[in-house]
């Protein structure tokens, strides 16, 4: 079985950087089962993980994304 650890060191909003790891953590999951996907939060990144967020207008909520990429076994570490 292959590992795929991503960081994510950008806050959730702002830039795109958040939200193209956790997509691509997404569509990995989706494409191979033998794949398991690792998430670290760091910095910014963190606030990834916040619960309640407020999702600014045009963007993608993060916060939901991440919890489905752990529905799906990924795993997150701060």
């Amino acid at each position: 079985m292959q590992e795929i650890l991503l960081v994510i060191n950008e806050s959730p909003y702002g830039s795109e950087k958040a939200y193209n790891a956790l997509r691509t953590a997404m569509n990995l999951q989706k494409k191979d089962v033998e794949i398991d996907v690792n998430i670290f939060l760091l910095d910014d990144g963190v606030g990834c993980a916040r619960k309640g967020q407020e999702t600014p207008k045009g963007f993608y909520n993060i916060e939901r994304m991440l919890g489905s990429v752990l529905r799906k076994d990924g795993r997150v570490k701060t």
